[in-house]
């Protein structure tokens, strides 16, 4: 990828950077263990994923916590997971999709997102769909914040799907952070989980910068903590379900702060409940998946210093 710095296009992730620099946000000792604010009937929380499953993997103890302590609790998916090619090669026998295959595998991730979260305990109106492009969030952030960028996989230029919150808003990074912030100004959160700008894949980060700097301009960072699912090579490890197991920290989290939240038995038990709505993802990934079924969840309170994509 082109220099970030020499791009006009790149106005929003130096934005996010600057705020995290302003706002002292270096990395912290690892011995250091913040703790999520407290989880009462004041919380609003929001959880930011990027593909449908990314909030049962990372978020599904807080969600359930919130949930029974008489909060509210949202769940904003940034694209419906229409460019996974392992589930169109599954389910259409071809590395050739049309189009129509790829919004149709959409609309079935969408329906096991609100599956899932509502196994959590997310009522519908926090089921939150955005519809951007699968694979595209990066480009729009950087090459696409006013023109168009068109899906691979869909064919299309703006949000395809009625269910959206926003059905034909175009694939423009502009338009994206305006949906955002109409998010953020409906739930009106006060804990804000999302994904870290250190996960190795391009959509999670572009999702850990939009919420740094749409959050920035709303009122700052004291509120967002950071999760992380493409963490490094092999991890988490071991693969496979371990009912009552501790989640490791992701080598890519190294050097940050990590508060560590301690799932209840049944806790991991609805987890796990809600993981298996994901049929599409456990045909082709259920041992990575199931990796993330741990007696704890992890979150850094900071974002990490490197905050341009990689």
């Amino acid at each position: 990828m082109r220099s970030m710095s020499a791009s006009p296009a790149a106005a929003l992730l130096a934005a996010a950077a600057l705020a995290v620099r302003a706002a002292g946000c270096t990395a912290a000792p690892a011995t250091a263990a913040p703790s999520l604010p407290r989880l009462d009937a004041q919380t609003s929380l929001l959880v930011v994923a990027p593909h449908p499953d990314d909030e049962t993997l990372c978020c599904a103890g807080v969600i359930q916590r919130v949930v029974r302590a008489g909060g509210r609790a949202s769940v904003v998916w940034i694209t419906s997971g229409d460019a996974s090619e392992l589930d169109l090669l599954l389910i259409e026998k071809s590395l050739f999709v049309k189009p129509e295959e790829a919004r149709a595998l959409a609309a079935t991730r969408m329906r096991e997102a609100r599956e899932a979260s509502a196994r959590l305990g997310v009522p519908a109106a926090g089921q939150l769909f955005l519809g951007y492009p699968d694979r595209g969030v990066l480009r729009l952030l950087t090459d696409h914040r006013a023109t168009p960028y068109t899906s691979g996989s869909t064919g299309a230029a703006a949000v395809p799907y009625r269910a959206a919150l926003f059905p034909g808003h175009p694939y423009t990074g502009e338009s994206l952070e305006r949906d955002f912030a109409a998010v953020l100004e409906r739930v009106q959160p006060t804990l804000i989980l999302a994904p870290s700008p250190r996960d190795s894949h391009p959509d999670h980060r572009a999702a850990g910068l939009l919420t740094i700097a749409v959050s920035t301009r709303r009122g700052g960072l004291p509120g967002v903590r950071y999760w992380i699912v493409h963490g490094g090579e092999g991890w988490p490890s071991p693969r496979g379900l371990l009912p009552g197991v501790p989640l490791t920290a992701a080598p890519r989290s190294r050097g940050l702060a990590l508060a560590v939240f301690a799932l209840e038995p049944a806790e991991e038990d609805h987890m796990l409940e809600a993981l298996r709505a994901y049929d599409t993802q456990m045909r082709t990934l259920a041992p990575f998946l199931l990796a993330f079924v741990r007696s704890t969840e992890l979150f850094a309170s900071l974002p990490g210093a490197e905050l341009a994509p990689q």
